[in-house]
């Protein structure tokens, strides 16, 4: 940085499996370009038409760029600037009232993927709250649904490089709408097309991928379990298992066997109002060619059933011996690899951490600021990487709980968001491009660091230096508490994986990203290798039966409309525009989003009279939202789509369909089942 003009790499922190690599050009210290890094193998030039127009966030000029401090009543958004030592000596003082009273216990950090990048999410924050002994948090709002489901079957979530998509022969695209939310991997998918690959879509939406593959499969939502099964009974009657791999690498096959037996394709097609022979057709043609690689993604985790879907979807690859063969098996998300070859601990120090604290779920935020028997009660809120008054569900209550005067909500981000307008402090954070971090990502095998190309703008700070002064503000001393980003980012690549070999943080200053560690041919679980308790895949899972959940892959809780006034089932999800809540204050933003809408299929509308483009209320006990009525065969019958986020409603207010979301936790992991939403869409100002 400094004079002159230059070229900063640096990468996306956005939670995407992307990971995308960037190059910022710098004239006299102000970024004035920002474009994808067109030496990566993944990136290839090119970033998404939410991240693109970047460096206008970074310059927006409603951006917090110094500490502001409530003046009026919780929600209404008045702040006034304050310095970072009076807001930091308040805070300070207030939290050692509240542990003196309550126990540290009282103060709630909450966080998740707002920025997935290593120092931000995972390193300082975990040792300042873990020796202050505050609540822990548990992030299970995604993907830890999924891994868990996976690893109930093959011990982690670990699965198919996905560069490696080129040697598949059939790609099933589970759940994912991939041309929108995972763009980069579309390029990779069309060359395996190229090559001879069919692409099968299955999803409940007729999505833009839809639309674009060989085969779109449309089953109920919830039922993904269920088909599942199907397939597998179809092929073991078929003889279509490879044997000698079943033998050789998994354990509970006849039990399997049994079980499948129960779902023969007329029973499953009554479950997912699929036809028979596209269930015949979609087992025989899995079964029969290789490679073939399943690709579920983030939809089928928001179910009540979510874990066990995953479960029994990873009973699949196993049962046809598809991980022998390269662009073979499984992929989902190479998160847990990338972080598995880190030194978590080294970076998180778990040994300094306050013994015995309660951990809670951030799924049930709402319920616990709200609770009259929680004990401590939560009395302080600290949220940075993440916005829960818009990304929770059940936001009625997420917002009662934020409004509580008691509470001293503290946010770090960058403006005023849904979460911001509640808070007490609102200290200012840096963006991406301002901040030293290294970015794993859970979409590919490379790894990134992120440089800082200009200035922190006005008096914003890095998470990690956010905790130093918090630390430095409660009179702690501990040295762990105060390293430098630099001496937390060697610590972290000083693990001794062999996936590191040769990575170090002086070759990802000079190259930008390096690919992990491994062979060209690298398929995990080609001759077994599973980590789990068997050291095989389960295909009956004992650790399942001990914690009294059925150990055999099963259909799980298909959810159904229990109350007749809202019968529709909601699906929500991304538009191509658009980036959660995080780009909802910015109009340009918003404008090419386009405003909220409910896709409504043609037959549900006309029984409600509903007209296309009209003004409608989606509604159900928990509140309503107004969006813009689509009349289209996208939808199925029964069933609604929405898009989430931030996006203006049909009335030009702020619109979320949290409103209309349970706070309910999904099978056995924890989640949330969103799409587990059921609703009406009436006329507005219709009952």
């Amino acid at each position: 940085m400094g004079a002159g003009l230059s070229v900063i790499r640096g990468a996306c922190g956005h939670d995407c499996p992307d990971t995308c690599t960037w190059m910022v050009e710098v004239n006299q210290g102000r970024a004035e370009k920002l474009y994808g890094d067109p030496d990566h193998p993944f990136t290839r030039g090119s970033l998404c038409g939410k991240v693109n127009h970047y460096l206008e966030r970074v310059y927006h000029p409603d951006r917090v760029l110094h500490p502001l401090k409530r003046v009026g009543k919780k929600g209404d958004a008045k702040f006034v600037r304050v310095s970072w030592d009076e807001a930091l000596s308040d805070i300070a003082a207030r939290w050692k009232a509240i542990i003196q009273e309550s126990g540290a216990e009282a103060i709630l950090p909450f966080s998740t993927a707002g920025n997935q990048s290593l120092l931000a999410s995972s390193s300082l924050d975990f040792r300042f709250f873990g020796v202050l002994g505050a609540s822990q948090i548990e992030r299970s709002i995604c993907g830890v649904v999924a891994h868990n489901g996976i690893a109930a079957t093959q011990g982690a979530g670990t699965g198919v490089n996905p560069e490696d998509f080129v040697h598949s022969r059939l790609i099933v695209l589970w759940g994912t709408n991939t041309i929108v939310t995972n763009m980069h991997l579309w390029p990779i998918i069309l060359e395996a097309r190229q090559r001879g690959a069919k692409i099968v879509v299955i999803d409940p939406i007729r999505t833009r991928t839809a639309e674009a593959a060989d085969w779109h499969i449309a089953p109920r939502p919830g039922t993904d379990a269920a088909l599942a099964l199907g397939m597998m009974h179809v092929i073991i009657r078929d003889n279509h298992v490879d044997h000698d791999y079943v033998e050789q690498y998994a354990t509970g096959y006849s039990q399997l066997a049994e079980r499948a037996q129960q779902y023969p394709p007329a029973r499953v097609a009554e479950i997912t109002g699929l036809s028979v022979d596209v269930i015949e057709q979609l087992a025989k043609e899995y079964a029969t060619t290789t490679p073939s690689l399943l690709r579920p993604l983030i939809g089928l985790e928001h179910h009540h059933n979510g874990a066990m879907t995953f479960r029994t979807i990873a009973c699949l690859p196993v049962l046809i011996g598809a991980w022998r063969h390269r662009g073979g098996g499984l992929s989902r998300s190479t998160h847990a690899l990338q972080y598995s070859t880190l030194n978590m601990n080294g970076l998180l120090k778990p040994e300094v951490h306050v013994k015995g604290t309660r951990t809670l779920n951030m799924v049930n935020l709402g319920h616990d600021l709200c609770s009259t028997t929680l004990s401590p009660p939560v009395r302080s809120l600290v949220v940075y990487n993440a916005n829960p008054a818009a990304t929770l569900p059940n936001q009625a209550q997420v917002l009662r709980g934020l409004e509580r005067e008691n509470l001293l909500t503290i946010v770090h981000d960058l403006f005023i968001t849904d979460t911001a307008r509640y808070a007490d402090y609102v200290l200012p954070a840096t963006s991406q491009i301002e901040h030293l971090d290294l970015v794993p990502a859970w979409g590919h095998h490379y790894l990134s660091l992120n440089r800082p190309a200009i200035e922190p703008q006005g008096e914003s700070v890095c998470n990690t230096e956010l905790f130093r002064r918090l630390a430095r503000a409660m009179g702690r001393t501990e040295s762990h508490l105060f390293e430098s980003d630099e001496q937390l980012l060697r610590t972290a690549l000083d693990s001794g994986h062999p996936m590191l070999q040769g990575i170090t943080l002086e070759g990802l200053m000079e190259h930008g990203y390096l690919h992990l560690t491994h062979e060209e041919d690298w398929r995990p679980f080609a001759k077994g290798g599973f980590p789990t308790a068997s050291g095989r895949a389960e295909l009956y899972s004992e650790g399942l039966e001990r914690m009294g959940i059925d150990p055999l892959p099963s259909p799980g809780a298909i959810r159904t409309a229990s109350d007749s006034n809202y019968p529709l089932q909601l699906i929500t999800g991304k538009t191509l525009f658009f980036l959660n809540s995080s780009y909802s204050h910015m109009d340009w933003h918003c404008r090419r989003a386009g405003v909220l809408e409910v896709w409504i299929h043609p037959d549900d509308a006309a029984s409600r009279g509903l007209i296309d483009d009209e003004q409608v209320s989606v509604v159900n006990a928990q509140g309503s939202v107004h969006a813009v009525c689509r009349i289209t065969d996208k939808v199925s019958m029964g069933v609604t789509w929405m898009p989430f986020g931030g996006l203006i409603d049909a009335t030009q207010a702020a619109g979320n369909i949290n409103v209309l979301t349970p706070e309910e936790p999904t099978d056995w992991a924890g989640g949330s089942g969103f799409y587990d939403a059921f609703v009406d869409v009436r006329r507005t100002n219709v009952p």
